[in-house]
């Protein structure tokens, strides 16, 4: 009799299985797709972050309200990384191991990255990087959709020796993997160029006080100043402390995005950037972007920018890579990663080169108003050999 009980109770739970599925499974469509976003709410990034956080959710709700990934919504997991490794590697660890993410999508700091991309390896769960960086961070898990100095730096130096007649340079940076990996770049190509590095100045990511490294740079006669500083916060001391000094040379950011520089008001006039994205860029999708994410934050708004809109377009990356792996199975989705694109704002973007995307470039000087004028452009640059054995 017992057994009797038991089947017919297996064989009803069996029919109630069928028929959710025969009705569009609810209840797993109910489960939805966690997108981990460790991200510099407090720290360096803390200036940059917000415009971030805004492109991430105008992504997931513009997904959602059209249905979805396969069915399932996206559910956005947000964790301070305080832009720091410490921070990161509490963020990431609560993010891949506690909320059970699918998927980190994140713009961070090299330090955070560096400190949060073995706990993604241990857990094996796929991981875009949306932060222009130093280059060369690999792993089968790691995709970048990013820029790196071979897109970022020529432009700069280019225009600067050729179109400026620079010689001199003078190099100014955080202390730290990102700071120092793109001013070496930067010094091996200025002097690969025939030009020459006068001084090679770093402060701590944290630090405020550019007075001395200032006292050098004057010092020093250099026709132009190229820095790399951490995102957010430096940039803006370091331009303003460099503007209250009366220096007027060729100034180079290699980390200031376009929000960053309308931040920065007056000081930001002439300060030359080299950038994927800028919000000048006349394409429907650019204008679609623009239009969508200022109806849904009105006043509310960060400038859309270099950092921003690569968040934005990883999530329709990763929605691809789900629809093509056919699920959030890690390894499929990994597999499918550097297979699909993306025509967002920036143009097509696909990470199919060594987990990197060749990108359009535009090189551009800060205006009065705080908006770029573009002076050049370079399409489908190529991301160099970042990790051969991707």
């Amino acid at each position: 009799m017992f057994k009797h009980i038991q089947l017919h109770t297996q064989l009803h739970t069996l029919a109630l299985a069928i028929a959710c599925l025969a009705a569009g499974a609810p209840a797993l469509a109910a489960d939805p797709i966690k997108i981990g976003v460790p991200i510099g709410l407090s720290g360096a990034n803390s200036v940059v972050a917000p415009g971030v956080v805004q492109s991430a959710q105008l992504a997931v709700d513009e997904i959602n309200a059209a249905g979805g990934v396969l069915g399932r919504k996206l559910q956005l997991e947000i964790a301070d990384d305080g832009s720091g490794a410490v921070g990161a590697q509490k963020a990431f660890d609560s993010l891949v191991f506690q909320k059970k993410v699918d998927v980190v999508i994140s713009m961070e700091t090299s330090a955070a990255r560096n400190a949060g991309l073995p706990i993604v390896n241990r857990g094996k769960v796929p991981y875009i990087y949306t932060s222009f960086y130093e280059g060369h961070s690999c792993s089968p898990w790691l995709f970048v959709n990013a820029w790196v100095p071979e897109q970022q730096v020529p432009p700069v130096v280019d225009y600067f020796m050729h179109y400026k007649k620079a010689q001199n340079f003078f190099l100014v940076g955080s202390d730290y993997s990102f700071g120092r990996g793109m001013l070496a770049f930067t010094r091996k190509f200025i002097e690969s160029q025939g030009g020459k590095v006068v001084g090679e100045e770093y402060l701590p990511m944290d630090g405020t006080d550019w007075t001395a490294i200032l006292s050098k740079l004057r010092a020093s006669k250099a026709d132009a100043l190229i820095t790399s500083t951490a995102g957010g916060a430096p940039n803006v001391s370091l331009t303003k402390q460099l503007r209250a000094t009366g220096l007027n040379m060729l100034y180079g950011n290699l980390a200031v995005d376009e929000g960053t520089a309308k931040s920065m008001g007056a000081d930001g006039q002439g300060l030359y950037i080299s950038a994927s994205y800028v919000t000048g860029i006349d394409s429907p999708q650019n204008k679609k972007y623009l239009g969508d994410i200022a109806k849904k934050f009105g006043n509310d708004l960060k400038v859309p920018n270099d950092l921003s809109v690569p968040q934005y377009e990883a999530i329709y990356l990763y929605k691809a890579a789900v629809e093509k792996a056919g699920g959030t199975q890690a390894d499929k989705v990994r597999q499918a990663l550097s297979e699909v694109s993306y025509d967002g704002p920036r143009g097509h973007v696909q990470m199919s080169k060594q987990h990197h995307a060749p990108l359009n470039m535009y090189l551009g000087q800060v205006q009065a108003d705080g908006g770029v004028k573009v002076i050049q452009n370079f399409k489908n640059v190529s991301p160099g050999e970042q990790c051969p054995g991707n």
